[in-house]
């Protein structure tokens, strides 16, 4: 008959090894993906980071980071071991501080946000002002949102709030919407098409178009638009949005972006803008963040905020 696999005894000592400050390591190395970076966020040395990780790779019997040229890569079994750390000493950093409440004017800590160049654009400049305001010792730091990196980021606690449109951020993480809009045809004030009072699909086909490809659930609009079978003149791709603004300045292009973007561009680049020939779904812009922060306090206080600066309730939208 056969024997159950259950855990020897070299796993049980191994596992009464596996003390507080290794897991701490595996969670900075995590989120750092450098020794050098996660050792200065630690406030400990190099060699006491790769000694932390020498030990847990013997006592898990794994890699769990491979050396590349882009940062410590994690292996299948970091990756799964990851969320579950990240909980724990979420869970005991609160416990050992007796984390009640969030002081903003007293607090000195760091967040990340997760948001592509347009959110850095609409989002950052009204919400430093209020922290500026309201928590002198608070910094607010941005790592642009790519749809490979984000999930695991945030998972990871690398990212505290990400804002957007991202369909990608589904499972364990929770949502509030902050508002809806629509897509609009920009171009510049005295292009041709400003003289119309109407722009129809014919107008839109015969425009040369700048494209914009980067990762977030914008691109979505532009599959939409390929399976009605409309096909745009490409003239230019660009990864992102902070481009198109001095494109359509200094050219005859048009561009489909929401519409914030298009107000936000009107002053700097002389941008107008006109309802879409092309019948596009509004798109929700939301705020996420991971289950395992839902009553953090210090998150908690930060989402708060967003949502009354920027949701359509707090503005009175109906």
């Amino acid at each position: 008959m056969g024997t159950s696999a259950g855990p020897t005894t070299e796993h049980l000592m191994n596992l009464n090894d596996l003390d507080l400050k290794l897991l701490r390591v595996f969670h900075q190395l995590m989120i750092e993906r450098r020794v050098s970076s996660a050792a200065q966020s630690l406030g400990v040395s190099q060699p006491a980071v790769s000694n932390a990780l020498k030990r847990l790779r013997g006592l898990l019997g794994d890699e769990l980071f491979q050396r590349t040229a882009q940062g410590m890569l994690p292996t299948p079994l970091a990756e799964q071991i990851a969320e579950p750390i990240a909980y724990a000493i979420d869970a005991i950093r609160s416990v050992v501080n007796h984390q009640v409440h969030f002081d903003p004017a007293t607090a000195h800590r760091d967040f990340v946000l997760g948001l592509i160049d347009l959110g850095e654009m609409f989002f950052l400049p009204s919400l430093l002002v209020q922290v500026c305001q309201q928590a002198p010792g608070v910094r607010i730091n941005v790592a642009r949102s790519i749809n490979s990196s984000l999930k695991e980021d945030m998972e990871t606690g690398r990212i505290d709030v990400a804002i957007g449109l991202m369909p990608q951020l589904q499972g364990n993480f929770f949502r509030q919407r902050l508002f809806r809009q629509n897509f609009v045809l920009a171009f510049r004030q005295d292009h041709p098409l400003s003289k119309k009072s109407a722009i129809g699909l014919d107008d839109f086909i015969a425009c040369e178009h700048v494209a914009v490809s980067q990762g977030s659930g914008h691109g979505d609009i532009d599959r939409l638009m390929e399976r009605k079978g409309i096909e745009r003149r490409i003239r230019t791709t660009v990864p992102y949005f902070d481009a198109v603004g001095p494109i359509l300045e200094a050219t005859d292009l048009v561009a489909t972006v929401p519409l914030n973007l298009a107000e936000m561009l009107r002053r700097p680049f002389g941008i107008g803008h006109a309802p879409h020939p092309v019948a596009l779904p509004e798109i929700s812009i939301d705020v996420f963040w991971n289950a395992r922060l839902q009553r953090d306090p210090a998150n908690q206080w930060l989402r708060r905020l967003i949502f009354k600066l920027f949701s359509d309730q707090a503005q009175g939208s109906t």
